[in-house]
């Protein structure tokens, strides 16, 4: 599950396109869904396009594991941080992703530290 958590942090930081989206359809089933408390998304398209919004927000932060990768049957739960890639995390979430036949199908985010609204 450790390398799985670094594939999925890994193509949240993919910028470009025909990369990100290779890393996404290797990485999710076609029907993944993603849930968090600003979005919702099912399969490829929506994941990839939920993805490079949060990179046009963020353009110079990137997604790091942030603790220790928990793990049992096909559901693994982890910390990220959100950050400059020379600083301290700005955003810290926690993410549970279920897997199906070696792949993630959905993944359960939350948000535990947000920067207050300027």
């Amino acid at each position: 599950m450790n390398t799985v958590v670094a594939q999925y942090l890994e193509a949240w930081n993919t910028r470009e396109p025909g990369a990100r989206r290779s890393a996404v359809a290797r990485l999710f089933t076609p029907e993944a869904r993603y849930v968090d408390p600003l979005v919702a998304v099912t399969g490829h398209a929506e994941l990839e396009a939920a993805i490079a919004g949060v990179q046009t927000q963020f353009p110079d932060w990137t997604f790091r594991l942030a603790g220790p990768v928990d793990a049992h049957h096909d559901q693994v739960r982890f910390t990220w941080g959100l950050g400059p890639a020379d600083g301290d995390p700005v955003v810290i979430g926690f993410d549970v992703a279920v897997l199906a036949d070696g792949r993630i199908d959905s993944v359960y985010g939350f948000l535990d530290q947000v920067p207050a609204p300027a």
